[in-house]
This record gives C-alpha cells, structure tokens and sequence, in this order.
C-alpha cells in the first residue's frame, strides 16, 4: 500500500511539472493552449511514468502538438527530475 501512496505522490508531482512547464517554460507554439496534461501514471517500482493529454483541435493540430511534446521531451524529463529530486527519469 505505501509502494501505491508513493507512485501516486509521484504521479501527481509529474503531472503538475509538466503541466506548469508546458504553460510557463516552454516556448513552442505547437504546444500553446490546446494541450491540457489529463493523467499521469507511474509504474510499481518508480521508475517510468506514462503522462496522458488531450488536444483540443484538429487532426493537424493534434499532430502538430504531438511533435511539439516529442520535441519538448528532454526538457520535461528534466524538469521532472529536479523537482523529484532524482536524475532524469527515463522513459
């Protein structure tokens, strides 16, 4: 039970990280106002988390901010890291 109250814990740090990121850090235009950060899981054992988002938009803009969070990811994974504490996650 601890190991889950821990991965959730971590979970929503990811998704506060990544959302404040992707409002205030991050610079893309492909990623401006449609993206919205809607879950974030994390495995048992810490060591990857799956962060889910919705478009709102198009196909092409769906794509377009796929390709912009694509781009973004390093940043991201660092971002997640300094916060966590920890060296970057990788996923």
């Amino acid at each position: 039970m601890a190991d889950n109250a821990r991965a959730k814990k971590l979970a929503d740090l990811i998704r506060e990280v990544v959302a404040e990121k992707l409002q205030r850090g991050i610079k893309d235009p492909r990623l401006g106002t449609h993206v919205t950060i809607t879950d974030t899981r994390v495995t048992g054992d810490l060591r990857e988390a799956t962060v889910f988002y919705t478009v709102y938009g198009d196909d092409e803009e769906r794509a377009s901010a796929a390709a912009g969070l694509e781009s973004a990811k390093g940043i991201l994974r660092s971002a997640v890291g300094r916060a966590a504490g920890t060296s970057s996650p990788r996923r």
